[in-house]
């Protein structure tokens, strides 16, 4: 099986490309809405003790947490402690049911998949990128979205530059949905047929 490694800063477009793989029959695991689930209650209590008040009846408030780690960079490793181990739990889980079925792509959407070492277990990497000034506009207009927020988000990442340099597949989300389609679409065609070493490496237990 050969195991992909979706990714980009916030607001390049990895929904668009994600529900692509998913329409050509490409299962994708969506690391952020992992986060979510558990953020609905597996590790609120985990999250609420390193980060008081950070909890609504039982469950992370991001809005909250957000507010906490404001202008607090150190705290993210924290937080990352607490949540990567249980996000990678679950890509597990997720690669070797695809496996199993004897699927041969299976699609990791993840945001910091450099910034967080992912980027090793997988054999091909698809970073979706966009121009300074369209990816500034996507995100801004999201709901509790402000330029502090932002600036935060993007001091965790790595640079657009250093992203590109080391995809394998790069694609441009500037343009139309059906332009970024026609784009992963190429890459489909491009992997299939190629063995992955990734799954043997990192994934069986």
């Amino acid at each position: 099986m050969l195991i992909v490694g979706l990714t980009g800063s916030i607001g390049m477009g990895k929904s668009t490309a994600a529900a692509r793989f998913l329409e050509r029959g490409i299962a994708v695991f969506d690391a952020d809405a992992e986060a979510h689930r558990l953020y609905a209650g597996p590790i609120a209590a985990d999250i609420e003790r390193a980060f008081p008040g950070a909890t609504v009846d039982g469950k992370v408030d991001r809005a909250k947490l957000s507010a906490l780690l404001l202008g607090k960079p150190e705290k993210f490793k924290e937080l990352e402690r607490i949540v990567h181990p249980k996000i990678r739990a679950g890509e597990r889980r997720f690669i070797q049911a695809e496996h199993a079925k004897g699927a041969p792509i299976a699609v990791l959407e993840v945001p910091l998949l450099f910034e967080a070492g992912g980027y090793r277990a997988v054999d091909v990497i698809v970073v979706v990128s966009t121009d300074d000034e369209t990816q500034r506009a996507r995100v801004l207009s999201r709901s509790g979205m402000s330029e502090t927020k932002f600036a935060t988000i993007r001091s965790r990442q790595l640079s657009e530059a250093e992203k590109k340099a080391r995809a394998d597949f790069v694609v441009e989300t500037g343009g139309t949905v059906e332009n970024c389609h026609s784009q992963i679409d190429t890459i489909i065609d491009k992997l299939r047929g190629r063995n992955g070493e990734a799954y043997d490496r990192y994934w069986r237990d």
